[in-house]
């Protein structure tokens, strides 16, 4: 069972540095993917945003399999999110390997199921979104940093038996199966990473049960859904935050966003008990009030924050929410020394 359920996935910081070593910078890529700057330090994104980043980062590089290369080579292991921690410190590559599998569920939109038979394991990538652009990309950097874990944690030069991509369109095959060290299959029915079943006993120089210890439980407990996940009103709260500026998001706009219909969406809130319109008006209120407490703001500025077109509508607006205008409110709420 995944426990992930809110439609967010987190962006390991490590991510954004591992870009910086590419001499890629990460406003660069937020601004091809016309996504806020403020993700960088704020990594939680919708699932659609977190594919447009990969879909941005595919169109800033020459060739997509040199970009996965790149990324999964230069990613260190110090920026690794505890999720991946986990199994580079594992006892061996099977244990790392069930460890990636097993935590992957904390990390969608991907899942991982191992198979072993005869003198083969393979690592078959499932995902819920095949059309999104950035896919391709995004799978790829996932059986290559599979194979780039176990290298790391023996010491060893591993190769693989065969890959497989489901996509025609991963750039350069030559760059992808001298970094494989085996032949690169194409078009086919699956994402999947073949390995010796014998490289799976191998130990990791890079054990550390002191730091599995402390890692276990924490992410076990995530697992057994001990650690509540956002219900849909706080997630949909969350997106309407950060989609508000200049515009007024409906209600069919966030649940593509969730990968709901508007449908599901209204009726998930009303088991909340509350509705989409409701949260709206919310969001702008609280927003309302955060902004007039930044006097650097003048009132037009954060009627357009905050999603209206003009002043007129923002007055009646929050004539509603407070009973006085905004800035009055203001001047009754920020001390004079603030104001002036």
């Amino acid at each position: 069972m995944t426990v992930y359920t809110s439609g967010l996935v987190q962006i390991p910081a490590g991510f954004w540095t591992g870009l910086r070593r590419l001499g890629i910078a990460p406003h660069d890529v937020l601004r091809k993917a016309q996504l806020p700057i403020s993700i960088v330090s704020d990594s939680n994104v919708t699932t659609s945003h977190y594919f447009a980043i990969w879909q941005a980062y595919a169109e800033l590089i020459s060739d997509t399999a040199k970009g996965i290369i790149k990324l999964v080579t230069s990613f260190e292991t110090d920026h690794f999110p505890p999720t991946v921690l986990a199994t580079y410190h594992a006892r061996d590559y099977r244990d790392a390997l069930k460890r990636m599998a097993k935590y992957k569920q904390l990390c969608p939109p991907e899942s991982l199921h191992i198979t072993e038979e005869g003198e083969l394991c393979a690592i078959e990538i499932k995902t819920l979104h095949s059309e999104e652009p950035g896919l391709s990309l995004l799978t790829g950097i996932t059986l290559a940093f599979l194979l780039e874990l176990g290298r790391r944690g023996t010491g060893q030069p591993l190769t693989a038996k065969y890959v497989e991509f489901s996509t025609h369109s991963i750039g350069d095959l030559k760059i992808l199966e001298d970094y494989f060290g085996c032949p690169i299959q194409i078009g086919t029915s699956c994402n999947k990473l073949t390995i010796h079943r014998a490289s799976l006993d191998l130990p990791f120089v890079s054990y550390n049960t002191e730091l599995l210890e402390i890692l276990t439980p924490i992410l076990e407990q995530s697992l057994n859904g001990q650690q509540r996940s956002p219900s849909m009103t706080e997630t949909v709260k969350w997106i309407l935050k950060r989609s508000l500026a200049g515009g007024r998001p409906d209600i069919r706009t966030i649940a593509s966003e969730l990968g709901v219909s508007d449908r599901t969406l209204q009726r998930r809130l009303t088991e909340e008990g509350t509705s989409f319109k409701h949260l709206l008006g919310n969001v702008r209120h609280e927003q309302a009030r955060e902004y007039l407490g930044d006097p650097s703001l003048n009132i037009k500025e954060i009627a357009f924050l905050i999603g209206y077109e003009d002043q007129n509508s923002f007055f009646r607006a929050f004539r509603i929410w407070e009973g006085v205008t905004p800035l009055k409110w203001r001047n009754e709420h920020l001390s004079p020394n603030l104001i002036n």
